[in-house]
């Protein structure tokens, strides 16, 4: 029986991408029912995940300390996978290694200089892996563009829908219960969301409310709320905070079309989300988002409020001549993006390091 370690803490907050992406990895694995594998599964929260995967899973509880090199885990498994490149948890043995990059973001917005101890941790990360995996075409060329790669074998290995399974919204009432037309918009709350360009995009889009759901209570959400206050836009705008899976996709459904103008995507999980559903999406034309998106999503060129705002009026025109079709385009688009697929080719990757023992 091989051993693989994946290094999923990041699995705690659902509310992030990188909480879906743990969880989601997961339920694919849990899927496959891999009979040669014992996985163990890294988390401070063991009971939630049992309820999920029972004892398919082996569990190590998660603690901080063990981010110091004198206090790593000890136990040599057959492979260790980090499931991203940010944390910090890592084998004190070397041992096979698979690291999943899913952005280099932090050299635009922590430093560009090598020697700075973010870079520094990540380069250390690089040259300690086996395998490396991206979550996208745009994530591999921004880390190629940046650092300089191991000679090992490189896999894009594109992510799942993480609203695969549709829940029953027959009998379901939001939470916020609106009446009117709205637009939805889904994310963690930083700058790079670009959020603050869809408040003030609505003042050119009066037959609308928006609703924005996410961790807001960070700074930037401090800032946006501020500017719906400023603009006297708070009968219009509401920001949801944090959202069940429920409430979740009950807005992707319902809303007259989903919002992403995020400028740093390594991926972009919720407009393939809302595609599922058959919901027009409106992109920025940034990053990975049109590999993702892919031709029948709507694109920004031009990140100006009113330009967003006359985009969206044009496009929904050319949407709703057409609705049957683009529904059926945008949720083909959408089925591309498997967690049963995803997690058969990180299985794919774990047999070849385990061959090569």
């Amino acid at each position: 029986m091989k051993k693989i370690f994946l290094e999923t803490h990041n699995i705690n907050n659902q509310y992030t991408g990188f909480g879906q992406f743990n969880l989601h990895l997961l339920k694919g694995l849990y899927h496959h029912q891999e009979k040669d594998i014992e996985f163990t599964v890294h988390t401070k929260k063991i009971k939630p995940l049992k309820k999920i995967f029972k004892n398919y899973f082996k569990y190590k509880r998660y603690f901080g300390f063990r981010r110091y090199k004198e206090t790593r885990i000890r136990k040599k498994y057959n492979i260790w996978h980090s499931l991203n490149q940010n944390t910090k948890i890592e084998p004190y043995y070397n041992i096979p290694y698979v690291l999943t990059i899913h952005d280099v973001n932090f050299v635009e917005e922590i430093s560009d200089d090598h020697n700075h101890p973010r870079n520094i941790r990540f380069k250390e990360k690089l040259d300690r892996a086996n395998a490396i995996t991206y979550i996208s075409e745009y994530a591999k060329r921004k880390t190629h563009q940046h650092f300089e790669i191991p000679k090992v074998d490189e896999y894009v290995i594109y992510n799942g829908n993480p609203s695969q399974e549709k829940l029953d919204l027959t009998n379901h009432i939001p939470t916020i219960n609106i009446k009117e037309k709205y637009f939805f918009a889904l994310g963690d709350f930083h700058e790079r969301k670009n959020f603050h360009l869809l408040v003030e995009m609505m003042l050119h889009l009066k037959e609308h409310k928006l609703i924005i759901a996410g961790n807001d209570e960070r700074p930037y959400g401090e800032k946006v709320k501020k500017l719906i206050e400023s603009l006297n836009l708070k009968d219009r705008v509401i920001l949801a905070g944090k959202i069940s899976e429920i409430e979740k996709q009950y807005y992707f459904k319902n809303c007259t079309a989903f919002l992403f103008p995020s400028i740093r995507e390594g991926f972009g999980l919720p407009p393939i989300e809302a595609m599922g559903f058959g919901t027009p999406v409106f992109l920025a034309n940034e990053t990975s988002l049109p590999e993702i998106g892919g031709e029948h999503a709507f694109y920004w060129l031009d990140l100006d409020p009113k330009n967003m705002a006359n985009v969206i009026q044009k496009e929904l025109v050319t949407f709703n001549k057409n609705k049957k079709e683009y529904q059926k385009k945008i949720i083909e688009q959408a089925s591309l993006f498997d967690w049963n697929i995803a997690s058969k080719k990180y299985l794919e990757v774990y047999k070849i390091l385990l061959n090569q023992d």
